[in-house]
């Protein structure tokens, strides 16, 4: 799992029949989680400026529940509390 705060959100009006009805957000990594931003399906309501737990790659799709659909990255959580990290 990977901590990230949501900077901002996608739009996009065509996509794959699979997505209707999907929200897309921008995560960026706290700083020593690695990597750059990522756009994840957002099925648990999150908004700007919130941090988030987000799951990759086959854990995304079971995640949210979209087994058959083409997501490799999805926020599983919000965060309440956090000890140590830096966001």
């Amino acid at each position: 799992m990977i901590v990230g705060k949501v900077v901002g959100s996608v739009v996009a009006t065509r996509k794959n029949e699979n997505l209707l009805g999907s929200k897309f957000m921008i995560v960026e990594p706290l700083d020593d989680m690695g990597g750059g931003r990522i756009v994840a399906v957002d099925n648990v309501g999150a908004g700007i400026g919130e941090l988030v737990l987000i799951t990759l790659g086959s854990a995304a799709r079971i995640g949210c529940g979209m087994e058959s659909s083409p997501v490799d990255a999805a926020i599983v959580g919000i965060v309440d509390h956090s000890i140590g990290l830096n966001g």
